[in-house]
């Protein structure tokens, strides 16, 4: 710790270059932080106490291929099952669906089970009761109202494609949620009503709620089996499986995130050992100077590498910052009521950033100071650079 101000001082003493390298490194960093919080959320994240007792039954097909709606009362059978009642993506448009914000999640429920089944939504029981009486009414998250400015008694049009017609919803109650809530639920049998006979009974899925955790793989082999030999086999899963499923329509996003950031490291690395070999190979006279007093290599080497470490530690912890802000703009956006509980300020993912930009600034500095460490003092104090 007696060459920590050394180090520092020398850090500094090139002030635009060492900027322009923190601000590299930030930038990089940040990319880096939102990918493993990314890769977090979906693939290393428990699931919530109240999520892990929610399936999702779909069609094993697509989940553009629906199911029948009289399905339900045969999962209700199955030993484990608390609720089960579908859900519908409705799609449609609200005012202009070339703006992105207008592209928020929609879905037809039945109003009575939709509580039940989210138990740590919290809405005031008026609101809950009004929106199950009306047919016409729906329910926002908070973050939706909050986007749009909504407010009780506010209309809420919607121009239906896969359920063509024009829609008229009334908010009837604005729901918290600890994660994203830039959903919004309306009375399926609304719906229903507008669509024409052969177009009732089918659903997208079906939300189902089981009496324990431990009992999710029973309950889900149980239904699956059930329709085996149906035209509509089924795919049950838990919540957090289906939401990963969902994302993986796109692709192979799990390799995608792992080589954006490999791309991300890379780069940064080259950038960081270009300016790290300019910094050592002007400061090859200073090398002979400190010899001369008494230094030795070993010390050399770690005044040299600790300058570059401390440099990326002020870049990564900066990235890390700003990749926070960006990510509560992910959990905000119109897509962010499709994505897992996102932990924005997590202590493992900024030690796992800063350990990163630590690494980096090893690495990237270790050919040249080996280099200037192990130069003899004549040829160190001969140099001109």
């Amino acid at each position: 710790m007696r060459f920590l101000p050394l180090i520092l001082r020398n850090s500094w003493r090139n002030r635009r270059r060492t900027l322009l390298t923190i601000a590299s490194i930030g930038v990089s960093m940040c990319l880096l932080g939102v990918m493993i919080a990314l890769y977090s959320a979906f693939w290393l994240s428990k699931p919530q106490d109240n999520q892990a007792l929610r399936l999702v039954v779909r069609n094993r097909v697509s989940l553009a291929v629906f199911l029948p709606l009289a399905y339900r009362q045969q999962i209700e059978k199955i030993p484990g099952v608390r609720i089960a009642t579908p859900a519908t993506w409705f799609g449609g448009t609200y005012k202009d669906a070339r703006e992105a914000r207008n592209n928020f999640a929609r879905f037809s429920v039945e109003p009575e089970k939709l509580f039940p089944l989210f138990a740590e939504w919290s809405i005031p029981e008026d609101q809950k009761q009004a929106f199950i009486h009306e047919r016409t009414a729906c329910v926002i998250g908070r973050d939706l109202a909050n986007a749009f400015n909504f407010h009780l008694g506010d209309r809420i049009p919607l121009q239906g494609d896969i359920f063509p017609g024009n829609f008229e919803f009334t908010v009837r109650g604005i729901f918290d949620s600890p994660s994203n809530s830039n959903l919004m639920y309306f009375n399926k049998e609304y719906i229903d009503q507008a669509m024409p006979e052969r177009r009732r009974g089918f659903v997208d899925t079906f939300y189902i709620l089981i009496d324990a955790p431990e009992h999710s793989a029973r309950v889900a082999n149980a239904i699956d089996a059930q329709f085996r030999n149906s035209t509509g086999a089924t795919k049950t899963e838990s919540e957090q499986a289906f939401v990963v499923g969902f994302l993986s329509m796109l692709g192979d996003v799990r390799m995608f995130l792992v080589w954006i950031s490999a791309a991300v490291m890379f780069t940064i690395l080259l950038v960081s050992a270009n300016t790290m070999a300019m910094s050592v190979r002007e400061r090859v006279r200073e090398v002979g100077v400190l010899k001369t007093l008494g230094f030795t290599p070993g010390t050399i080497l770690f005044l040299i590498l600790g300058e570059a470490v401390a440099i990326s530690i002020a870049g990564g912890a900066i990235g890390y910052l700003i990749s926070t802000v960006l990510l509560k703009g992910v959990q905000r956006s119109p897509m962010g009521g499709f994505l897992p509980s996102l932990h924005v300020v997590d202590p493992v993912i900024a030690a796992v950033c800063l350990a990163l930009a630590a690494l980096i600034g090893l690495l990237s500095s270790l050919v040249p100071a080996l280099g200037a460490s192990r130069a003899p003092i004549v040829e160190a104090l001969r140099s001109t650079d």
